[in-house]
């Protein structure tokens, strides 16, 4: 069977290509989730696997239920932010379907990264060379080092902050620091009261796994704060199928929030002696922390995703590599080292 028959919104992530033989014990093997809420599923997407949708007034987005761009449509061409490969040509459709109905160019003049991350601008290269690519400095300089002919460097480049005019219409990018990656941006669109932040926030869903394989988590949760500082209305979070609203984005500091208490609970209440007892003597110590480690994010994740379970879709799925994720970063960032602190 195919992928893309057997998964909503496969099309899109495997391109519609990957086939894989059927296996009778399949269903058997493979774990069971949650149903994902209703409220957290977006758009159906059209036949060739993508729907289109007005944000506000000429700024649109698209998705494959996996993935999100969005772009400007202005008398002058067209903005597109981000190029995720699962989107593919079908950006260059949405365009088009969207220009052919508002009169405008359909013609793409730039393309803003939001960093440099091959899953969100992949498919940069199918713009051409004449397309001004936008992103930060730091994003010049990891594409620079990955050396990938599908991630062209971008030719316009910012330290802190840039304001792009087109067409009688504003972007306003702006770097606060490292989150999810060292150079993922903040893309405001100030006359349409949204903002594109990828990797931050996943309206209706918990975030992806290990909080999206964040590479500080410190920075990451801090930029959730950041956020809401500004004053939009519309979230374009970069994946998945819908946009977010701010009630979406509270109730996402507010899972994190309880997850953190929950661990930092688990560090403190959670006894070693029986991993101590049973690797200690052979001096495996990796088996020690490893079960002990375990012990703790299994016992912070438990009711984090029992209580999240059926209101964030894949709180089941992904707390428990959340909480290990987190508890991580708190003993390494936060000193909260529960019983490995200073020997007495």
């Amino acid at each position: 069977m195919t992928i893309a028959a057997a998964v909503p919104g496969a099309a899109g992530l495997f391109g519609g290509s990957i086939t894989t033989p059927a296996r009778a014990d399949d269903g058997d093997t493979l774990p069971e989730y949650a149903p994902v809420p209703a409220h957290a599923l977006g758009p159906v997407p059209n036949a060739q696997g993508y729907y289109v949708g007005r944000i506000r007034g000429n700024l649109f987005w698209i998705t494959d239920t996996n993935y999100q761009a969005m772009f400007l449509t202005t008398r002058d061409g067209v903005v597109l932010v981000d190029a995720p490969p699962t989107l593919g040509h079908n950006l260059l459709r949405a365009v088009r379907d969207v220009t052919k109905a508002n009169g405008m160019p359909n013609k793409i003049t730039h393309l803003i990264y939001s960093h440099s991350h091959a899953d969100h601008i992949g498919a940069s290269a199918i713009l051409g060379k004449h397309v001004l690519r936008i992103g930060h400095s730091e994003t010049h300089a990891l594409l620079k080092r990955d050396r990938d002919p599908n991630r062209p460097l971008p030719t316009q480049t910012f330290d802190d902050r840039f304001v792009l005019e087109v067409g009688g219409e504003r972007l306003e990018l702006a770097h606060h620091g490292p989150n999810h990656s060292p150079d993922n941006i903040y893309i405001y669109a100030p006359g349409h009261k949204a903002l594109m932040l990828v990797d931050v926030f996943f309206p209706g869903w918990v975030p992806f796994k290990n909080l999206a394989m964040s590479e500080s988590v410190p920075a990451w949760l801090e930029a959730h704060d950041v956020a809401m500082q500004y004053p939009w209305q519309t979230l374009i979070g970069g994946h998945l199928g819908r946009l977010g609203s701010r009630t979406d984005a509270e109730i996402q500091k507010t899972y994190l929030s309880d997850l953190d208490t929950a661990v930092r609970n688990a560090i403190e209440t959670v006894d070693p002696s029986p991993y101590v007892d049973k690797y200690g003597p052979s001096g495996n110590s990796w088996a020690v922390f490893k079960t002990y480690l375990d012990a703790v994010a299994r016992r912070a994740a438990d009711p984090v995703a029992a209580k999240y379970t059926g209101k964030l879709a894949g709180a089941d799925v992904y707390t428990a590599d959340h909480a290990a994720t987190l508890l991580e970063s708190l003993r390494i960032n936060a000193a909260l080292l529960g019983p490995f602190g200073i020997h007495p």
